[in-house]
């Protein structure tokens, strides 16, 4: 036999099997025609003509650096037709999400990262855009106006948002994903990546960020989507193989491991009686859960099918200590948490954050997953999950009495009376409530009971009506504060901060960030610098009363000052940062953005002579 012979064999199967995965949840009629040849130079029937859209509006997204009341650096300016492209700088008219580089990843807030997540998953951030037609997208261009590369994953969704019923399934396909990558240079570009067809129309659009590796806050301004009304040929301008497919990207589909296939992955029904299971029968148990204890979740579905052995360890509750469920968030429903309940008796960490939307999960399928696997759980993350209603916190404040961590960051659906179950918590340690609707009231008996608090996120929490009586009571409740946000909390006074300052003395990290009634001269900074000696991360961004006695004060009092944002400023000189940089040795970070003050040659001067310091000063063009 011709030694080609094999080799054509092989390839031939290997672009069946292609071919089968390209069309796998496709209708037969689709995966037949899947199979007939390309034509060279397909053709656009002038009723199919191709239709180019802006986002009608934002649907949900995960954060961003303006206010929930205004228009200035929020996601809401993804909506419509291009604000300042094709210039580049800092606009007050882009979206912005909240945070950039590794800095809050080094911050005394930041929480350790949960072990079992796939490496393929690296999305940070994301927004889910909406546009008026229903198409087959053919392109999906995103128009960058500052510090371009965060986006590293777009997908399209099957559920139209503006029907009036919702639909019977709702499917997440991937249009494009890559890994994080650095981009040199700050100036705008329109980001053009080549995406794959998918076989269902759509107009939901969701856009993945990383920004791990920009030197400063990206800036979108609009997002534009290519597509067709009718279903296109294919043609040579797409290949019938998208080499993406053939990378771990989809994790949660590949080789059906999706989360709603679990119950098939984990029974052990089907597996057979082996004469042997090698060597795998002399190694110790414990050893062998040491060695599984490094698969993500899908590897151990797909592990569980090989032998008994193998199944008993797969199911075995200690390899779901660390429970980490976002990264399948398209796929995860009542029906996964199901199958997972039973090996999740153990679970102190768990992770459900993204996951649940559009019906996915239910009130009713969180309530008895929580039942069962609550009793344990130390660390709960539910950022972004839209299912949670009251009942929902009211089963965790009941079933989960240990729990020390709860992120509900964005969770912005849920009804002011709700947070009143938090207050049951009581040995929170850690509590995120960035974006959502706590009222005075319910966080104060939050405050109250929860006297072992270490950790605050209050950012951008609009439904408060006096911070200064928030703040006085952290300063009289929770002594073992640590870190404290209250990003853009909209009246917290010098009065407030003076509660602060006395009552938590352990303060490292504090972020008052476009606080606009905080004024320099009532001395409030001053009495910070004085009485937070431990003070790591200060963030005064947008105060324009900050001045040289305060930069001073910091330098003369908070020497392990790491992090500091004094954007905006008017009052502050090169000669008191150079003080401050000459005090605090372990300053890596500072902001010094629209200082009228400090111009690009003494933010180059002090470069020079402070190297190992990250100085930030962004432009407008």
């Amino acid at each position: 036999m011709s030694p080609v012979f094999p080799m054509l064999t092989v390839l031939t199967m290997f672009y069946y099997i292609c071919l089968r995965r390209r069309a796998r949840t496709a209708p037969r009629g689709e995966m037949m025609n899947s199979h007939r040849t390309v034509e060279p130079h397909s053709r656009t029937s002038p009723l199919n003509a191709e239709v180019i859209q802006y986002a009608n509006e934002v649907v949900d997204f995960s954060s961003h650096y303006g206010s929930e009341n205004s228009m200035s650096y929020t996601m809401w300016n993804l909506a419509g037709v291009p604000n300042v492209f094709p210039s580049s700088g800092d606009f007050t008219q882009t979206a912005v999400f909240r945070t950039y580089g590794t800095w809050w990843d080094q911050c005394p807030s930041a929480s350790v990262p949960f072990k079992r997540t796939p490496p393929n998953f690296q999305s940070q951030d994301y927004v889910e855009l909406a546009f008026e037609q229903q198409v087959y997208p053919t392109a999906v261009h995103v128009l960058e106006t500052y510090h371009p590369g965060a986006v590293i994953r777009i997908l399209a969704c099957s559920a139209n948002p503006y029907s009036p019923s919702p639909p019977a399934e709702v499917r997440w396909e991937t249009l494009w994903s890559e890994r994080p990558m650095k981009v040199n240079g700050s100036q705008a570009r329109q980001f053009k990546p080549c995406i794959k067809q998918i076989h269902f129309p759509t107009n939901l659009i969701r856009l993945e960020v990383n920004s791990s590796l920009l030197d400063y806050y990206t800036e979108l301004d609009a997002v534009v989507l290519h597509g067709m009304k009718d279903k296109p040929g294919l043609s040579l301008k797409t290949s019938l193989i998208d080499m993406n497919d053939l990378e771990d990207d989809d994790y949660e589909e590949k080789d059906g491991c999706g989360m709603d296939t679990l119950n098939k992955k984990f029974s052990s029904t089907a597996l057979r009686d082996g004469p042997s299971n090698g060597y795998f029968d002399k190694l110790p148990y414990e050893l062998i859960q040491l060695i599984l204890n490094h698969l993500t979740l899908p590897d151990l579905c797909r592990l569980a099918q090989t032998c008994k052995l193998l199944n008993q360890h797969c199911c075995d509750p200690l390899q779901y200590l660390h429970l980490n469920l976002q990264p399948y968030w398209a796929k995860l429903n009542d029906t996964s948490l199901e199958f997972l309940q039973a090996r999740c008796t153990l679970v102190q960490w768990l992770n459900l954050s993204w996951t649940g939307n559009r019906g996915f999960i239910s009130v009713a399928g969180f309530s008895r997953f929580l039942k069962v696997c609550g009793s344990e759980l130390v660390r709960l993350e539910l950022s972004c999950s839209h299912f949670l209603n009251e009942t929902c916190l009211e089963i965790i404040s009941e079933m989960c009495p240990n729990l020390q961590d709860l992120n509900l960051s964005s969770c912005d659906k849920l009804p002011p009376q709700a947070f009143n179950h938090v207050a049951k918590l009581c040995g929170l340690k850690r509590l995120v409530l960035y974006r959502t609707k706590v009222e005075q009231t319910a966080l104060l008996s939050i405050l109250n009971f929860c006297s072992e608090l270490q950790h605050l996120s209050l950012g951008s929490c609009v439904m408060i009506e006096d911070y200064d009586v928030i703040a006085s009571m952290i300063g009289a409740k929770c002594k073992k504060l640590r870190t404290l946000d209250l990003w853009r909390c909209k009246n917290i006074t010098e009065n407030g901060i003076a509660e602060l300052a006395s009552g938590c003395p352990l303060l490292e990290e504090l972020d008052l960030g476009w606080c606009p009634t905080l004024q320099s001269s009532t001395g409030c900074f001053a009495r910070l610098a004085r009485q937070l000696p431990n003070l790591q991360k200060l963030f005064l961004t947008a105060n324009r009363s900050v001045c040289d006695t305060d930069i001073e004060e910091l330098a003369g009092n908070c020497t392990r000052l790491r992090q500091l944002d004094i954007l905006g400023t008017r009052m502050v000189s090169p000669a008191s940062l150079r003080k401050l940089l000459e005090s605090c040795k372990d300053l890596s970070l500072l902001d010094v953005s629209f200082c009228s003050q400090i111009d690009n040659r003494a933010v180059l001067e002090l470069n020079v002579s402070f190297p190992k310091v990250f100085i930030k000063k962004s432009f407008t063009q």
